[in-house]
């Protein structure tokens, strides 16, 4: 099982080079059953990532850009009047696929989110008086621009929480640039072999059951929950730290804390959590889910730097 994993992730990144970061943040995701909120600037392969993690998983993969007139039922899909039968048929929506790229999420309208907000959380489509379940393996990776903010609508607190970890994407070095110029030469001459066979979607489904599995000491687990409480209540860790934080997380964040760290664990081929676990992804975990009061925003504290205070404050297991 291991072995399949590690191979399916060596393979992505064979593919989309020189954002390993963002593939090992992809395949966590998919291990703990959760989405991810994607930013980074244009051109830096986000949705080549999900839609080659589509085939290395043999999972269906649909992209929908969003846009300001875009509609809920342009998503969820709608009831058609079939008039030779004279009944309404419910023709789903790109939402009815494994893995769904929202691209530039932000770009769409509050009925929209709203929409989507329904299938993240609760697994279904509602159109009309019927509700409709979603595939069992079910993942949104929506992307945002940072750059351009013109006619964009902010995501709300509620459908932030949703996402299991917000992955910020860089530009990837200088040697890397090399390489994805040859790749790219390789794709356009048809020349890039592909003989990976992909991972049948029930291995996924097992490998989740294994992270679950994977043990978590009690003095591990009271270190994940003091960074969570720590975030609530940061009065007990110095005056400065507790002026730059409104509001702190939710236990939505401590079960995603505990999913990813258990995610990590089992993919460095350990049966057992550790601290380092849940440090290596508190900051995808926690950066969307912390609300900064204005004080830090007016002195240019980030949530990265509110993050690294926490995690430097709370004393290790």
């Amino acid at each position: 099982m291991h072995q399949t994993i590690d191979s399916l992730k060596a393979w992505l990144n064979s593919r989309i080079v020189g954002q390993e970061q963002l593939i090992e943040r992809l395949i966590i995701a998919i291990l703990a059953d959760g989405h991810l909120l994607v930013e980074g600037a244009p051109g830096l392969a986000k949705t080549k990532a999900i839609k080659t993690a589509s085939e290395g998983i043999d999972a269906d993969f649909h992209r929908v850009q969003f846009t300001p007139d875009l509609l809920p039922s342009d998503i969820t899909g709608s009831d058609i009047y079939r008039p030779e039968q004279g009944v309404f048929e419910f023709q789903a929506g790109p939402l009815f696929h494994n893995l769904v790229l929202a691209d530039e999420i932000n770009r769409a309208p509050a009925k929209v989110q709203s929409a989507l907000l329904e299938a993240m959380a609760e697994r279904q489509v509602s159109v009309g008086k019927k509700s409709y379940p979603l595939p069992d393996l079910f993942l949104v990776m929506a992307t945002q621009n940072p750059i351009e903010q013109e006619g964009t609508y902010p995501l709300p607190e509620a459908q932030m929480d949703r996402f299991l970890m917000h992955v910020m994407v860089d530009y990837p070095t200088p040697a890397s640039e090399k390489t994805i110029l040859q790749l790219s030469r390789a794709e356009a001459t048809g020349n890039q072999s592909s003989d990976f066979e992909a991972v049948p979607q029930a291995t996924i489904m097992d490998a989740r059951q294994q992270v679950l599995a994977v043990h978590m000491d009690e003095a591990v687990e009271e270190y994940l929950v003091q960074i969570i409480l720590a975030t609530r209540n940061t009065q007990g860790y110095g005056e400065e730290l507790a002026s730059w934080l409104d509001y702190g997380a939710s236990p939505r964040a401590t079960i995603a804390l505990d999913r990813c760290s258990r995610a990590v664990a089992w993919l460095d081929g350990r049966d057992f959590v550790t601290p380092d676990d849940i440090r290596a992804v508190a900051h995808d975990v926690l950066r969307h889910r912390l609300i900064l009061s204005f004080e830090a925003e007016a002195a240019g504290i980030s949530a990265n730097q509110v993050i690294d205070s926490l995690l430097a404050a709370v004393p290790s297991a």
